[in-house]
């Protein structure tokens, strides 16, 4: 066609302009709206208020963590342990609680993420899981060095789906895994007696830019292995309507995780409301914002029901808490306070204290969860945050908590004189923990996410 035009021209005969000019091209389809973009959510507590990744390029986003802190109790553990905290494990002493190294992997509409942990995390996490000792290959060592680990596709319909699978983050409970997104250190105990993790595979569909909605196939409550013979489901769904507002229900069904015990099942519901109320960047005082959870779960079969008999006794899951944080200074230092509390009859959710090296495997006799058992919890706590960059924070925080039963370390700890005897968990003759029924303590961290 050009050789042709060409010797046209040569030759001086007219060329039509229809010929020579190329045809419009009209516009292509829209593309949809990023998810939760139209609006700055980095306020969300258990959200990153990170803007920009630091290390990116067109294949890789990376990400780097690190959170070390320092505990001073006022109950003075000889033993430096502290009981009933997924965030922290030991006082009087500076400990790396977690560092992670990793990040997003995006190309072609493939999708993964990586994040490992090291610290205490990749000790206290894998201990708070029963079902490795269920068949062989110590899953909770396969697992214990990775917070999230899994591979996955995205669809362009709608605004987007996705599906996953490989161990990602529970949003059960409203915190964050990581400290660095929360507004405390130490959340009360609907977030820190609820999943931090599931292991499984989930498909996440955003049928509006505003709207997430969630199915999940897990493994069960927590966990690396299932439990019995039946894995866990799970639905949340995750609403913004404006960029002051966020409303999210979590909850989970069916799982049978009771170890050893295959007829008893578990609900539980998670619902959470997140209302930013004041937005004044210029001024001293330029944000508030408030967070209210609820949480409702039981148990039922296997000997034990929801409502509670002589032959079935509660067993079921109730509790709140309550969040308002104050930002000063264009965002540079921020006040929180809040609190929450639960009951637990059964303590089927209760962190168990690590009594002579006890896990969620070996139990204690020290600390009983048959079902019956009563078990209410309340806590209180203020956070001041001082936030020089978007990549780092310096966090204080004193914290109360209290419970009805003997349950926080005292002064003479919870290790045996010369350390842990016999097998973990099991009683030691002539000897007995000290568990208290209140604590108080300080919180001091510094938090880095890159």
């Amino acid at each position: 066609m050009k050789a042709s035009l060409l010797l046209c021209a040569w030759a001086g005969l007219p060329v039509l302009a229809q010929i020579t000019s190329p045809a419009p091209v009209g516009p292509g389809p829209a593309k949809a709206a990023e998810p939760f973009a139209f609006a700055d959510f980095t306020w969300l507590n258990g959200n990153a208020r990170t803007k920009e990744a630091v290390l990116d390029s067109k294949y890789f986003t990376g990400e780097f963590r690190a959170d070390v802190n320092a505990i001073y109790s006022f109950n003075h553990p000889q033993d430096h342990t502290l009981v009933g905290s997924c965030e922290t494990g030991r006082t009087n002493e500076i400990q790396v609680q977690q560092v992670g190294l990793g990040g997003d992997f995006h190309w072609d509409n493939v999708r993964g993420r990586i994040m490992t942990q090291f610290g205490m995390y990749s000790t206290m996490t894998p201990r708070n899981d029963a079902s490795p000792t269920r068949g062989q290959w110590q899953a909770d060592n396969a697992y214990r060095y990775l917070s999230e680990a899994y591979g996955g596709y995205h669809w362009d319909v709608m605004n987007g789906i996705n599906l996953d699978a490989g161990i990602f983050m529970s949003y059960i409970g409203l915190f964050s895994y990581y400290n660095f997104d929360n507004w405390a250190y130490q959340p009360s105990y609907v977030s820190a007696n609820t999943p931090w993790f599931f292991n499984g595979m989930r498909l996440q569909v955003f049928p509006t830019d505003k709207l997430k909605l969630e199915l999940w196939l897990i493994n069960g409550w927590q966990s690396y292995n299932t439990f019995n013979n039946t894995p866990g489901i799970g639905a949340s769904l995750n609403w913004r309507p404006t960029g002051s507002l966020n409303v999210i229900s979590n909850n989970y069904f069916l799982g049978a995780d009771t170890p050893g015990n295959p007829k008893r099942t578990r609900r539980h519901t998670d619902n959470s409301i997140q209302w930013k109320y004041y937005d004044q960047p210029e001024s001293l005082l330029s944000k508030m914002a408030a967070t209210f959870t609820f949480d409702l779960g039981d148990e039922q079969g296997g000997g034990v029901s929801r409502s509670g008999t002589a032959a079935e006794p509660k067993q079921y899951f109730a509790g709140w808490m309550l969040y308002n944080r104050f930002w000063f200074a264009h965002d540079r230092h921020a006040i929180t306070i809040g609190g929450g509390a639960i009951t637990n009859p059964g303590r089927y959710l209760v962190l168990v204290p690590p009594v002579n090296g006890a896990t969620a495997a070996s139990g204690t006799p020290y600390f009983t969860a048959n079902p019956g058992d009563p078990f209410h919890a309340w806590d209180y706590s203020v956070t001041y945050d001082f936030m020089p960059s978007p990549y780092i924070t310096f966090r204080g925080e004193f914290n109360r908590r209290g419970a009805s039963v003997p349950y926080f370390a005292g002064a003479n700890g919870v290790t045996p004189p010369g350390g842990n005897q016999g097998p973990l968990g099991s009683t030691v003759a002539g000897w007995a923990p000290d568990l208290r029924r209140t604590e108080s303590r300080i919180n001091l961290a510094l938090l880095v996410k890159l």
